[in-house]
């Protein structure tokens, strides 16, 4: 049986801040040391679950955050961006099970570093509904028929995944105390949680079900400015709805996580365009 681990950065036991999660920050290269740790706590898990193979995703911001030589020899990983499937990267249908490991809530919520694919987003609706990361990548594992086996992460995405993903282990690793503040249990416990969640979630892959995706995708993002939406809205089919929002109907799950992906680097660009203007103040 094949695993497939997606693993972000935010909801990594021990990480807090924004100095952690950004490359260049002073807690960033532990930030590295905790992710990587947790992802072999993930891969472990997953093996002495019965999984024969493991793939690993890096989805956290660069996409290269992950220490290769510290990883799990065991597993195979994906890094670098901009990848097509963003965050499922090289989740197939041949996968077994996701396992989504350091995850955070979305966008709008009070949760720990709280955002949607990007800090620039104020909000991603899929069908009308606000979506966590972890909601999105489970669409595309659905259209596969991937079942989402695992969630890690702190408590306000447990809650979240608790209710969306019904038959999912979920592990708690950390309480919010707000934006950039946490409650967490020590690393080391983390990866024994993580690792037991994995083996319990890889255990149960054949009995988990994958309710069928959508047929289609009305996807709603809230970009960061007005620039910024009249640049999506040049994409074919994306409509301009309000100052700073635009939309699309897909009707391929494999367009979702690439249409997201877009608008992202759309919004990167248009903020860093006025960030040089406002320097110059």
């Amino acid at each position: 049986m094949k695993a497939y681990i997606s693993v972000d950065m935010e909801g990594i036991a021990g990480i807090a801040t924004l100095d952690q999660i950004v490359r260049g920050g002073f807690g960033y290269p532990r930030a590295q040391e905790l992710m990587t740790e947790e992802a072999n706590a993930a891969i472990a898990g997953a093996f002495d679950g019965g999984a024969t193979s493991v793939l690993v995703n890096d989805s956290h911001g660069t996409m290269d955050n992950l220490i290769p030589e510290r990883l799990d020899p065991r597993a195979r990983l994906v890094f670098g961006k901009p990848k097509a499937q963003c965050m499922a990267e090289g989740l197939t249908e041949d996968c077994a099970v996701a396992l989504f490991v350091g995850y955070h809530a979305p966008a709008g919520k009070p949760g720990l570093l709280a955002h949607t694919f990007s800090a620039y987003f104020s909000e991603v609706r899929v069908n009308g509904s606000p979506v966590s990361e972890a909601e999105v990548n489970a669409l595309y594992a659905a259209s596969l028929g991937v079942p989402v086996g695992l969630v890690t992460g702190d408590d306000v995405i447990g809650a979240i995944a608790a209710d969306v993903f019904p038959e999912a282990t979920i592990v708690t690793v950390k309480n919010a105390h707000g934006f950039s503040a946490t409650d967490s249990v020590a690393p080391s416990v983390a990866r024994d949680l993580v690792r037991e969640g994995a083996a319990d979630a890889m255990a149960r892959a054949s009995a988990l079900s994958c309710p069928p995706p959508p047929a289609s995708f009305e996807v709603e993002v809230d970009m960061p400015s007005p620039v910024a939406a009249e640049l999506a809205a040049c994409i074919p089919a994306c409509t301009r709805t309000a100052d700073r929002t635009v939309s699309t109907v897909l009707t391929a799950s494999t367009d979702l996580l690439g249409y997201i992906t877009v608008l992202y680097e759309l919004a990167a660009s248009s903020e860093r365009a006025r960030q040089v203007i406002s320097d110059r103040r």
